[in-house]
């Protein structure tokens, strides 16, 4: 997860596809990106937890028309992702690598980049932040927090649909993810991207990888960013928990000493 979230800037040609499952270094590859590319990133965890709340509301009604079964769907999810996603350089992170096909519609001279990590590692990873993120009371301890009270929605949504579409899950959310996930979506992007727009790049390379696929010169003095994505997704949760708690504490004290006013 990024920093702070990005702000659109208008007239801006968005010229990277992130097609990279999460936890494959999507927070640095997204601020190298803006390093190289000179403008802002769509990189969607930092965009629905930290941004306003149109973003996960929009990306749930996305979501629920998928699978897309008719025209009105198809001109729906376009032009809803098409709002997001608008006047960025790139967009990364979930849920935009599950809309590979519909973001290569939408812009098609962009290349398509897909992040890369060892796939025993990738799918530990995976399974312990699903397991922190999947716990039944978040619901009740992020509900008085916005944006944060439409993310378990926002996860059952992206379960119920393109999730469950391409990778063919349960379509329910789920702590274990499975190494079949990697190579189904692997798989998918091999099918739906051309050859030549299809990048596999690993965040461990550096600049050089990156900045020959984009056509780009090697930033001058500048390390390859290199962001602490899961410490950064559980210092976040921790503070929304305690945000949620908080709240309520102050909710429930309300309540109280309205029903003792309202008695006496």
């Amino acid at each position: 997860m990024g920093q702070e979230a990005s702000k659109p800037q208008p007239g801006t040609k968005l010229q990277v596809i992130g097609a990279g499952l999460p936890r494959t270094g999507t927070a640095s590859f997204s601020k190298a990106l803006e390093i190289i590319l000179q403008g802002p990133v769509y990189h969607g965890g930092t965009q629905n937890c930290k941004g306003s709340s149109l973003n996960l509301k929009t990306w749930i009604s996305v979501l629920e028309h998928t699978p897309i079964r008719s025209p009105d769907d198809e001109k729906f999810v376009l032009s809803r992702i098409s709002a997001l996603t608008d006047d960025y350089v790139a967009i990364t992170s979930a849920p935009g690598f599950c809309f590979v096909p519909e973001l290569m519609r939408l812009y098609p001279d962009a290349k398509v980049i897909c992040t890369v990590r060892n796939t025993e590692a990738w799918d530990k990873s995976v399974d312990a932040i699903a397991t922190a993120s999947l716990q039944w009371h978040l619901k009740v301890i992020l509900f008085p927090l916005s944006p944060m009270r439409y993310f378990p929605r926002y996860l059952e949504a992206l379960a119920a649909g393109r999730w469950a579409e391409l990778y063919h899950t349960s379509g329910k959310p789920t702590k274990h993810v499975g190494t079949q996930v990697w190579d189904r979506h692997i798989q998918h992007l091999r099918e739906v991207v051309p050859p030549e727009k299809l990048v596999f790049f690993d965040v461990r390379d550096g600049w050089e990888p990156l900045c020959k696929a984009l056509g780009c010169e090697v930033p001058k003095g500048i390390e390859f960013p290199q962001i602490n994505e899961r410490a950064g997704m559980e210092s976040f949760a921790r503070e929304q928990v305690k945000r949620g708690l908080i709240r309520w504490v102050i909710i429930v004290g309300t309540i109280v000493t309205a029903i003792a006013i309202w008695r006496f």
